[in-house]
């Protein structure tokens, strides 16, 4: 595990959330891109949960994938499925022409279910050990 790669998946994870936030602060809300961001933070918070536990993540976008491959590592990961299903809805697929109508509760449901995620007590334990390690490095340097 390269704790490096951790940290770029966190904090990536972390600009996609500010993103969704920002976004539905703005005047004019604009739900798609909103869910969307939400749906990236979750894939990347799931990736960077896999590659601290030195598995390679999937190319996919498949929160629900992604959310099993976790709990097989942790099966506490099973709390955050109904997010991870709420979510997966709002991957790729929703930045073309579609059919899904978004309305404001699904973008008030996905930006809590991105903070419980964040939240999430095998997340929070993971963002205390990579702040620690980044801190040691630091102190090394």
């Amino acid at each position: 595990m390269k704790i490096k790669d951790v940290i770029e998946w966190m904090q990536i994870a972390d600009d996609d959330f500010d993103s969704a936030k920002i976004l539905y602060e703005s005047d004019r809300k604009h739900y798609e891109i909103i869910c969307y961001h939400c749906a990236q933070a979750v894939e990347k918070y799931l990736k960077g949960y896999l590659s601290y536990n030195d598995i390679i993540p999937q190319k996919t976008h498949n929160l629900l994938l992604l959310n099993e491959i976790c709990i097989d590592i942790d099966n506490n990961f099973e709390n955050i499925r109904t997010e991870c299903s709420l979510l997966n809805r709002f991957t790729n697929e929703i930045r073309y022409p579609h059919k899904i109508e978004i309305i404001e509760e699904d973008v008030n449901y996905s930006l809590i279910a991105v903070e419980k995620i964040r939240k999430f007590e095998p997340m929070e334990n993971l963002r205390n050990i990579i702040t620690k390690e980044n801190n040691i490095k630091k102190n090394e340097s």
